[in-house]
């Protein structure tokens, strides 16, 4: 059990990571430089869900891990940085 639910976080950490990157390198640019939106709309919205998800589950694999309070924070502010998800990923998923 504990085994696949850190598989399916590495899957979300992973995915979170890329959607953020494409949020921040692509869909933003395109809407502030060249007015176009749409991106920032279907990128935006699944980078919130998998961001979302991201959160529920370093909590749920923290307390599956016994991960301590400091290390269930630095997973969860990995969140909000561009690499950061790739960072908690190899740090505190061995």
């Amino acid at each position: 059990m504990t085994l696949s639910l850190i598989r399916i976080f590495r899957w979300v950490s992973t995915l979170e990571a890329i959607s953020f990157l494409l949020l921040l390198g692509i869909a933003m640019p395109l809407k502030y430089i060249w007015d176009m939106p749409q991106a920032v709309s279907v990128i935006g919205m699944a980078h919130g869900v998998l961001f979302v998800l991201y959160l529920i589950l370093a909590f749920y694999v923290g307390e599956k891990l016994n991960w301590s309070l400091k290390t269930l924070l630095i997973v969860m502010f990995c969140s909000v940085l561009p690499f950061g998800p790739f960072y908690a990923e190899r740090k505190y998923l061995k």
